[in-house]
């Protein structure tokens, strides 16, 4: 697992009680590159991230561009079952996939960034050494 974190998005990027999703290249175990949908949580200083799969059929949870939430803004919602999720833990409190779990990320805030650890990264080949990484 790596230790390394790298930069998703500055906190201001995400309004507080939004959510956004980021669609990210890491690479898997064998090293190879594989594609890795997420979503970030945002509610005051705190930030929260999971996959962008639901664990019912694995579909990507955003109904539309950007939304994420449901219509009280108080839980993450899979658009195709309207399944639910509380924000903190990931966990489903209604529909089809009931009692299971988002998949959690290892998310930081560091100097205004949100950072992500845990994964490896597949970055840009002209990008800057200090673009993107939080050492």
């Amino acid at each position: 697992m790596s230790d390394v974190a790298y930069v998703i998005c500055e906190l201001n990027d995400i309004q507080s009680q939004r959510a956004k999703g980021f669609d990210l290249a890491i690479l898997d175990e064998a090293g190879q590159q594989i594609n890795f949908p997420i979503v970030i949580v945002r509610w005051g200083k705190q930030v929260f991230g999971y996959t962008n799969s639901c664990p019912h059929h694995g579909t990507r949870l955003d109904w539309e561009r950007e939304a994420f939430l449901d219509p009280s803004g108080l839980r993450l919602m899979c658009g195709k079952h309207g399944a639910l999720f509380e924000l903190g833990t990931g966990r489903c409190s209604s529909g089809p996939c009931k009692g299971e779990n988002l998949s959690p990320l290892n998310l930081q805030v560091i100097d205004g960034d949100i950072c992500i650890t845990g994964v490896t990264m597949v970055e840009e080949e002209d990008e800057d050494d200090e673009d993107g990484l939080v050492a």
